[in-house]
């Protein structure tokens, strides 16, 4: 049977430093809901998925995500800088780099 109570999970991951995203808040029901609205009101960018929410859920307050969500984690947070307007420096001339040969 599938757990329909509402779920929040918020990670944080510091790109100066090299450790894997870490939960920093979980809460269920209307905690879930005060969580998603902070959240919203700070600007943070909310991803919707139940199967991961599942997942994460299960973690502890303070603990890294494990090894086998870093590519799913990874792309969110890539696909949250490029929402942001945020970029790679290797990004910056990306069309100076085709090459139009006639």
């Amino acid at each position: 049977m599938k757990d329909d109570t509402k779920k929040a999970i918020g990670l944080k991951y510091n790109t100066e430093e090299n450790n894997s995203p870490t939960v920093i808040a979980k809460g269920f029901g209307d905690l879930a809901d005060d969580i998603i609205k902070l959240a919203k009101q700070s600007g943070v960018l909310i991803h919707e998925d139940p199967y991961l929410s599942d997942l994460l859920a299960r973690m502890d307050l303070g603990q890294e995500i494990p090894e086998n969500l870093y590519h799913v984690i990874a792309e969110l947070i890539a696909f949250s800088y490029v929402l942001q307007g945020k970029f790679p420096e290797s990004w910056s001339n990306v069309h100076s780099k085709v090459d139009f040969k006639e």
